[in-house]
């Protein structure tokens, strides 16, 4: 299928509105309490027994609309499925919870595995947006690396030290603004190992 654009608004709308839509909809439920086929489920499952089926239609109507799909978007709607779907089944929401440990140990060890061969995986997915020379990707794909490793750690943290809650806001908030704060950090490289292809 051949690759198209659409409205940038459109595009933002079905990558981010998923999860929008979880914690506007945990915040309502989250207390609350509902008994099905005998067996009782907190909000937080039940909401995210809604998320999983929520998230598959967006990705699927982004990839309709545009006619691709990143490889980090199949991973994670796939990881969303199964660990989504397994802390619904067995009512125990750690699988859930486990699923961006999983989804950053995944991205990280695969950028790794592409350091240790010499290469940089990242520029594959990356490169049409930021035109780097060879060492300049290189080092961006080793903090990158480092990076979400430090967010699977992060995110082990906290979904086991700390309240639901807490970790509903550290995912939906701290974990996308520690990637906005990384990338915004990452200036001085960009200016230095930019190739100017982009300028225009």
């Amino acid at each position: 299928m051949a690759k198209r654009d659409i409205n940038p608004m459109l595009k933002s709308a079905l990558e981010l509105g998923p999860i929008v839509a979880f914690f506007v909809a945990y915040l309502w439920l989250k207390d609350r309490v509902f008994t099905i086929g005998g067996t009782e489920y907190d909000g937080f499952i039940v909401v995210t027994a809604g998320f999983v089926p929520v998230m598959v239609a967006a990705t699927a109507a982004l990839w309709a609309l545009t006619g691709t799909l990143s490889r980090m978007q199949v991973v994670t709607v796939v990881l969303i499925v199964v660990f989504g779907g397994l802390s619904v089944w067995l009512n125990d929401d750690r699988f859930f919870k486990m699923k961006p440990t999983l989804i950053y140990l995944i991205f990280g060890g695969v950028l790794g595995f592409g350091l240790l061969r010499g290469q940089s995986y990242l520029r594959y997915v990356m490169e049409g947006l930021m035109p780097l020379e060879e060492t300049g990707w290189m080092i961006l794909t080793r903090r990158v690396t480092i990076f979400f490793l430090g967010l699977a750690l992060a995110n082990e943290v906290v979904w086991r030290t700390m309240s639901t809650e807490a970790w509903v806001y550290f995912k939906t908030f701290g974990l996308t603004a520690a990637l906005f704060a990384f990338f915004l950090c990452q200036g001085g490289l960009f200016r230095r190992y930019g190739t100017g292809e982009d300028e225009a």
